[in-house]
Order: C-alpha cells, then sequence, then structure tokens
C-alpha cells in the first residue's frame, strides 16, 4: 500500500459551543485522489482548513509524515510548504503580475534562485494554457483564468499533497470546465489530492476514494462506484438525489 501522507485521528473542531467536526478520522494515502462531498455547513471546508494549520483543533491529532500539525508549532510553516492549498476565492495579489504572483513565495520564503522559479512558472504555465498571461494582472483575466493561476501558484512550492476547496463555486458555468480540466490532469500525473466539491460528475470522475460527510462526522466513504452507484446509507442516498450527474471524461 502507498506511503500514508495525512493521518487524522479522531479530531473535533469547535467554533463557540458548537462542533464543526466530531471524532472525524481518515487517512490520505501518496498518490490518492480523495473528495469529500456533503451539504453546505457540514464541515468540509473546516476539514482542509485543519489539515493545512489554519484552523487549531480541539481534540485530536493531524500529522503529515508522522509529523505532527499543529498551528501553534514552530514547524508549522515548512508544513504548509508541503501541502498546497487552493481556495474558492483566488486570494492573487492584484498590483502584481501573473508571473510575480506564482514567483513570490519560492523566492522569498523557499530562496530559490528567481531565474530558475520564472522558468518553472512558465512552464507551469504553459500547462494550463496561459504562457501568454504571465506579463498580464490579475484584473486582466477571466474567473477561470485566476483559477488555474491559482493552482499554477500552488504548484510551484512543490508540494506533496494539495488541497482543493470548492475551486469552482464562484465560476460562472462556463469556465468550470477548464479549471476541472487543470485537476483531472493532475490525477492522471498521480498528484495526492484532497478535492471538496459540489461537482458530482467531477467527484465521480476523478477520484480515488470518495468520503461523504454530515454534521461534521464521516457518513460514509468507499469508491467512486461504490458511493455514487450503490449507497449503503440512506443519508447518502438522499443526498446524492439532489444531483443529476453527467459523464464526465477522464
Amino acid at each position: 500500500m502507498a506511503e500514508e501522507l495525512v493521518k487524522i485521528d479522531s479530531i473535533t473542531k469547535i467554533y463557540d459551543t458548537d462542533a464543526v467536526l466530531r471524532d472525524l478520522s481518515l487517512t490520505v494515502h501518496e498518490g490518492e485522489v480523495l473528495v469529500i462531498i456533503g451539504p453546505s455547513g457540514c464541515g468540509k471546508s473546516t476539514l482542509l482548513r485543519c489539515i493545512n494549520g489554519l484552523e487549531p483543533i480541539q481534540g485530536g491529532s493531524i500529522t503529515f509524515r508522522g509529523v505532527k500539525i499543529d498551528g501553534s508549532s514552530r514547524n508549522v510553516s515548512a508544513i504548509r510548504q508541503k501541502i498546497g492549498m487552493v481556495f474558492q476565492s483566488y486570494e492573487l495579489f492584484p498590483h502584481r503580475t501573473i508571473i510575480q504572483n506564482i514567483t513570490m513565495a519560492p523566492v522569498l520564503v523557499q530562496k530559490r534562485d528567481r531565474s530558475e522559479a520564472e522558468r518553472e512558472a512558465l512552464e507551469l504555465l504553459r500547462r494550463v494554457g496561459l504562457e501568454e498571461k504571465k506579463d498580464a494582472y490579475p484584473r486582466q483575466l477571466s474567473g477561470g483564468q485566476k483559477q488555474r493561476v491559482a493552482i499554477v501558484r500552488a504548484l510551484a512550492m512543490h508540494p506533496e499533497v494539495m488541497l482543493f476547496d470548492e475551486v469552482t463555486a464562484a465560476l460562472d458555468p462556463e469556465m468550470v470546465r477548464e479549471v476541472l480540466d487543470v485537476i483531472l490532469s493532475l490525477a492522471r500525473q498521480g498528484s495526492t489530492m484532497v478535492i471538496v466539491t459540489h461537482e458530482m460528475s467531477f467527484a465521480r470522475a476523478v477520484a480515488d476514494r470518495v468520503i461523504f460527510i454530515d454534521q461534521g462526522a464521516i457518513v460514509e466513504e468507499g469508491t467512486p462506484e461504490e458511493i455514487f452507484e450503490h449507497p449503503r446509507k440512506e443519508r447518502t442516498r438522499k443526498f446524492l438525489e439532489t444531483f443529476t450527474f453527467d459523464r464526465v471524461k477522464k
């Protein structure tokens, strides 16, 4: 079996007096594409933020390659460099060009040579069809283009696992496919990914394993065929009945 990258052991996350995550455990293996689905407000995005050390947990533990992730510890910055995250909003710096947005962290944080970082940024932009936009500013790009740049910016840090948090939620429908195609390409290349999405057809196409979360707890998990074709839990079936599925080519 592939090596464990991220191990989540009985974590609890509480906001004020509300438990958002309840005794939740799961493991992400190297090269695996894990897709998390569930109703809005069930704790999916919070889980990703906990994995990246952006949110403290009130119980349990999260480790990356056996090293505990703790937002208050001194190693959290080094660990975050190994865990790339792409948010719903693009979080691009509006006053910097696209190539500057991509190379800033590798140069300033990882102390890499600027010319080497720029060469890699251009290659990554070429892979997502945006090489000609290297000198543009974020305001000159469409939503789908901005999200592809956000993915490239995360990849430029050489992460060992990528977290995607509803990356198509803010996009117009015609822009969704161009972003999903980039993620499908990463999956074909063997990238380790944890993806939160409401795009069920995409989830079905890209996932090695699907987890359905409701009210902060895992209700059911399995292969895409098991979850989408033969769900065992009534709650899973009711959730999936609200969606229609189109086939998405891998």
